[in-house]
This record gives C-alpha cells, structure tokens and sequence, in this order.
C-alpha cells in the first residue's frame, strides 16, 4: 500500500482542513448544554432524566467503536486501514448529517425519544471522526510535536465549544433581551443547518490535500510487539479508564451547570448561555496555549506566546460574546484565573505525565471551591475546571497509545470507546444531585481527578518498564 513520504515539520496543508472535523464536534457537544435545560422544562424531566441528552450523545462513541471492531474483525482489516483516513471522516460526517435530520420530525413531533435518537446517530458518526482524526493529527508532521498538534486541534475544537451554546441559544430564544419560552419547534432549523454544513465539509475533506494513508512511522505503528493485543498493555488499560473518567468530568461539569445556576442562584435559562460558553473557551484557551509549541517557535517567542497566546484565547470569548450581545462584566476578573493555567504549564515542563498530575489537582481544588461557596465565586470555581481539562486529553492519549507500536490503532479504538464516560458520569451526577443536591454532587468530579492523578502517578513507571522514559517526545507517543 502506498505511504505518503515523512513529513519534516507540520504539514499544515493537510492539518488546516482536518481541524475542520474538530470544531465540529465541539461545537455540537457544547450545544447539548443548552439542549438540557431546555428538554428538561418542554419535557417536564428531572435532573437524572435530563442528562439522557448526554448519555446518548456519548454512549454513541462506544457502540460506534464496538461496531467498528467488528467490522474490522470481520474483514479481517482495521476498517479505517481499508477505507482511508480521509474516507473514514467523509463517511462519519455523512453518518452524523443523517443524525439531524431526525431534529425535524423529531421537533414536529415533540418527541424526546426520537430527539435522542438523532443525538445518537451523530455520535455514532462523530465516533468513527474521533477514531480516525487523532491518530492522523499525530502523523502530520514530526513526533515531537505530535501532542501538540492534538493539543491545537483541540483549541479549535474549543472555538466550536465556545460558539456552540451562543448560537444554540439565540437559536431557541432569539436576543438576550427576548423572552425565556423555550420551542422545541426552534431546534429543528439550526439542526439541520448544522448537517448541511456536515455535508459541505465532507466534500471539502474528500477533495483536501489530507493522505488517505498517512505515515506509519510517526506514530509507530510499524514497531514490532510480543503483545498480540493492545490490551496486554497497563498503560492503555489504565489509560481506558482515565479516559472515560476524564470526559466524564470535563462533560458532566458543563451539563450539570445550569441545574447548579437555575437551582441555586435563579438564572433563567436563557441567561445562563455565556456560563457554558465561558466553561468550553476555558478549554479552548488552554489548548491554544498548549498549542503553541507545535509553531516550532524560538525559545524566546514561544515563552511570550505562552503568556499572550492564552488572553488571545480568552479575547475570542469576550468578543463572541459581545457580537451576542451579552454583558461581560461578569468575565473580566476571569482573567486573573488563566493565570493559574499560565503558571501550571510552565511548571509541567512539556512532561505529559507531570501535566496530567499538575492539572488533575487543580481540577480537585477548583471542585472543592465550588462544592464549598456561594455566587459567582463558586461559578468561576467551576467554570475552572475548562482550564484545567484542557490538555488531559492529548496527555492521556499520549501515555496510553506509547510503545503500542503495531497495535496503536486499536488502542485508540479502545480509548475512543470510553468517550462513553461523558455521558455515563453526567447521569450518575444528576442521580447524586437529587440526593444530596447539585451543588454537592461535584463531588463525582472529585472523585474523577483523583483517579487521574492516581494514573498520572503510576503509568511513568509502568512506561520505565517497557523502556519508555518522559520527556517531551514522551508526549508524542515515543
């Protein structure tokens, strides 16, 4: 089979569209935040019932992976290996376009079943896109910067999480000003909107510059194994369940936000859009800021980037959020927290592990902050946790994918199943919740860091083992 030649730096030529696929989904996972409140008043449900939004957005990206091993089993092929990496995202956001479509009779029907089904089907699509999206972001270009490369990808991804709840809001309520009735007939046209743009993208990927079979040697798929599955290996294994834990946290703190803000500090639900934004550009600004090394920048220029890079980030929020015509003096003194994202990435050294471990105790604080004020403080503790989720992803993927050599692949099959988390740890908050309340049921999300920093703790030695010492290539998977 013919293999593109290395590439020598980032091949931006074919990075830029691929990007494409990441704000898409973000920007549809985003939206699902002010999907719940709104189903949950036009459906009468209750906060467990409610994060069902979640729980079949996300169980989607499991049974979307169980079908894909399969398929593979049953072609005796990795699917993605058969078809191309660049088939692979034409027909997953072909698969997710079908899925809205299901928001017209859905909305004319007023059914929440058949609302969650087309959530469903565009997790299945996204699914297939994450499988073969983060592996090929890693092959394009040099392995050194491979995690960063992830770690943009995700900024961008986070631009979409940023404008995703705004747009769906104004979609459903029209002007901040306007009134706070919520239409279920008002989500079929974004929604269908949204899979025409699915449709034009994929059109736009199949005719890109982006390889159909990207080198193999950048992400190691070509090194020889003893192993005869990925799941002999205790990194992935562990990184499996860091994975669910982490989506897990980063969702159910976003979808359970507006429960916490109508609850307890009386926000109607309309008001409550440039929260969820802020939450989502939280991880865009620091994923931007983690970004930054894969610009291959002198030492100089990238130690003043890691300080202007983060408020460039935060300025796209604000701006945003004025052209939605919202008041933004609630968000100026958020500044002051990306301060602690600035000092906590200069202090992980590039070392993914370091990170991991850095950020999941930051994520445990701003937790317990929250769980333990009042007002806005505690809205800014938990709208923190963006910040400190920003660069779990490409650090555990990283880690857990390291030294699988032939079996990488199927490692990031395995880790994409678990993306199932978002939406189980979203339920199993929203169930807490109504025992001990919204407020308190943040504690799910303690309980999840701490797993985090447990694995963070654990993998370098397990990694020392099979040879594979941290340092910055570390990162990238080597």
């Amino acid at each position: 089979m013919k293999q593109e030649p290395a590439q020598s730096q980032t091949h931006w030529g074919q990075f830029i569209p691929l990007v494409s696929v990441f704000f898409f989904w973000g920007f549809v996972a985003a939206g699902n935040d002010i999907l719940i409140p709104v189903f949950k008043h036009a459906f009468q449900l209750t906060q467990t019932q409610s994060q069902f939004v979640s729980l079949s957005f996300y169980v989607a990206y499991t049974v979307g992976s169980v079908l894909y091993l399969l398929v593979s089993k049953l072609i005796k092929e990795d699917v993605t290996k058969r078809i191309g990496y660049k088939n692979s995202l034409v027909i997953g956001l072909c698969i997710s376009a079908f899925g809205t479509l299901l928001f017209y009779p859905a909305a004319n029907l007023a059914s929440f079943d058949l609302m969650l089904s087309g959530l469903f089907i565009v997790g299945l699509g996204f699914s297939l896109l994450q499988t073969t999206a983060n592996p090929l972001a890693i092959s394009l270009g040099t392995a050194n910067t491979a995690s960063q490369r992830l770690t943009l990808a995700g900024g961008v991804n986070n631009f979409g999480t940023t404008i995703g709840p705004l747009i769906i809001a104004f979609a459903i309520f029209g002007a901040p000003s306007g009134n706070n009735e919520m239409s279920i007939e008002s989500v079929k046209i974004p929604y269908l909107v949204l899979g025409a743009a699915f449709v034009l993208v994929a059109i736009f990927l199949k005719f890109s510059s982006i390889p159909n079979h990207p080198n193999p040697t950048v992400i190691n798929l070509e090194q020889e194994s003893t192993q005869t599955s990925a799941l002999q290996f205790p990194q992935l294994l562990m990184g499996m369940a860091a994975i669910f834990v982490y989506v897990g946290v980063e969702v159910s703190t976003a979808s359970n936000l507006p429960g916490y803000m109508e609850t307890t500090l009386g926000y109607q639900t309309k008001d409550i859009a440039p929260f969820i934004s802020l939450y989502w550009a939280s991880l865009m600004i620091g994923r931007w800021t983690g970004g930054v090394e894969a610009f291959n920048l002198q030492a100089g220029a990238a130690k003043i980037a890691k300080f202007l890079v983060p408020y460039a980030a935060f300025s796209v929020f604000l701006l945003v959020n004025a052209i939605a015509q919202h008041d933004l003096s609630h968000f100026y003194v958020y500044g002051a927290v990306v301060l602690v994202l600035i000092a906590a990435d200069i202090a992980s050294q590039g070392n993914p592990a370091k990170m991991l471990l850095i950020f999941s105790l930051l994520g445990i604080s701003g937790l317990v902050l929250g769980m333990s004020t009042s007002g806005m403080l505690s809205v800014y503790a938990f709208t923190s946790i963006g910040l400190f989720c920003s660069t779990l992803w490409p650090c555990i993927f990283t880690l857990a994918i390291s030294g699988l050599g032939k079996h990488t692949g199927q490692g990031s099959n395995y880790l994409i199943m678990m993306i199932m988390g978002g939406g189980i740890v979203s339920w199993i908050q929203g169930m807490v919740s109504e025992k001990i309340g919204i407020q308190m049921s943040y504690v799910v999300g303690v309980a999840c860091f701490a797993y985090l920093a447990l694995y963070a703790l654990l993998v370098p030695g397990i990694l020392a083992k099979q040879g594979i010492h941290l340092d910055k290539k570390a990162a990238a998977g080597h």
